[in-house]
């Protein structure tokens, strides 16, 4: 027989309060179109963006997290002391350790929650958002800040034309808490590994230690390009639009809703026309409000589902206890969804 005491949190959890940050710099398709051969309408009519966000030197990885970090704190309305969690889902802060999430923690007055990073790429929110509510549940914390951030501009290849126009930067955060009800449902979520080469960093890190150099990528004036996020363009769309409808679906599923029953779509803000199949597939009734924020800010990875639910939530397009559907899928390939109740 067990002498382990058994652990003992909430009921349930839920979203109490979200922020965003983005960087003060908008970037439209113009400035992309001075190093590749395109035009603003064939960006438009590929992805659906027409600016995106870039962040200057000092606004870091940690600086927009800190950012969006007190806006969520604050919709929440609890002290940054009563946080027991931080959680960063991220692939853009450069440095392997310590994890970023220490210095947020640090720097938004949390005292000494656990903290740590993840590397789930544009699935990220929804990885952070699992391990939260099973932290309430479990016991481990009362509060839980999970945050997606990306500075996306540094791991661009300005010169390839496939991806140059897709990514920006930004940070988005939610804090989730205790609930005597079920306002977050069952994640599903997964990996297919055998995709991995699909969406990948160009070259390791590792591979920028003193020695050949015969490997690393150059630009046309023969100089060593900077490691940037590379993809094949029509095998991630078409995983997209019938693997990931699919996934969404069953997370209507496992929440024991149907479509008819939402009131906001919220999937990641990776291209506008995987946006629209997704919802054609899905059936989704007019009612539903869905999240477009592409145009405007880009991909931003982990940060395109808190931002784009920020923004819903601040021009009055959705509202405080809306039902949403959120899905985030990409690199990895990785992809997590879940319906949740809005802050």
């Amino acid at each position: 027989m067990s002498k382990i005491k058994p652990s003992k949190g909430a009921p349930y959890a839920r979203i109490l309060g979200v922020g965003g940050y983005r960087p003060t710099r908008v970037v439209p398709n113009e400035v992309i179109l001075e190093k590749i051969d395109s035009s603003d309408e064939w960006i438009r009519s590929r992805s659906g963006i027409a600016t995106r966000h870039w962040a200057s030197p000092e606004e870091t990885v940690a600086a927009m997290s800190v950012e969006a970090s007190g806006k969520a704190i604050a919709d929440a309305g609890i002290n940054p002391e009563q946080i027991g969690a931080v959680i960063v889902s991220t692939v853009s802060h450069f440095k392997q350790t310590p994890a970023v999430a220490t210095e947020i923690a640090d720097k938004v007055g949390a005292g000494k929650p656990a903290a740590f990073d993840i590397s789930a790429g544009c699935a990220g929110f929804g990885y952070g958002l699992t391990l939260a509510k099973g932290m309430i549940v479990e016991g481990s914390a009362e509060y839980v800040l999970v945050i997606g951030v990306e500075r996306l501009s540094d791991l661009t290849d300005l010169e390839d034309r496939a991806t140059a126009f897709l990514f920006g930067d930004g940070a988005g955060a939610v804090v989730v808490g205790p609930s005597d009800e079920p306002h977050i449902g069952p994640t599903v979520w997964g990996s297919e590994g055998d995709k991995s080469e699909t969406i990948k960093q160009t070259v390791p890190w590792n591979e920028f230690q003193v020695g050949d150099v015969s490997k690393l990528p150059v630009n046309e004036q023969g100089e060593i390009k900077f490691p940037a996020i590379t993809q094949e363009g029509q095998a991630v769309f078409r995983w997209a639009v019938f693997e990931m409808a699919k996934v969404a679906q069953q997370a209507l599923d496992a929440a024991g809703i149907t479509a008819d029953d939402l009131d906001v779509f919220i999937p990641h803000q990776a291209n506008m026309r995987i946006i629209d199949s997704m919802v054609k597939t899905l059936k989704l009734p007019e009612h539903v409000t869905v999240a477009r924020d592409v145009e405007t800010t880009g991909n931003t990875s982990a940060a395109s589902i808190p931002l784009a639910m920020e923004r819903l939530l601040a021009t009055g397009k959705a509202k405080s206890g809306d039902t949403a559907l959120i899905i985030g899928f990409g690199a990895g390939l990785v992809f997590a969804a879940t319906v949740v109740t809005l802050p």
